[in-house]
């Protein structure tokens, strides 16, 4: 199976990465990529206590944590990683 490939305006192929996953550990649920988000791909939710580092200090407000909600309305622009300041997020490309 072939890749999704996109094209820049100057008429240059490139392979979009979408996002993958994201890791609920290192989360501090401040929200960023979700504000930066253009496609309401992500969501804020109660972090469970299996998700709860016990290394970790919590305040009261960092009881949530971002995940996934909407990944097929990803377009695959990076925003959510370029403003995550303990990089949680994780990106592939997509096959056809």
């Amino acid at each position: 199976m072939s890749t999704i490939m996109g094209r820049t305006r100057g008429g240059s192929e490139w392979t979009p990465q979408f996002l993958s996953a994201l890791d609920p550990r290192k989360c501090i649920g401040c929200g960023r990529c979700y504000k930066v988000c253009p496609r309401n791909v992500l969501d804020l939710v109660e972090r469970g206590e299996e998700l709860i580092d016990e290394d970790q200090d919590y305040d009261d407000d960092e009881m949530m944590v971002m995940t996934i909600a909407q990944a097929g309305d990803c377009i695959g622009c990076g925003s959510c990683g370029r403003v995550c300041p303990k990089g949680c997020h994780s990106y592939a490309a997509a096959e056809l």
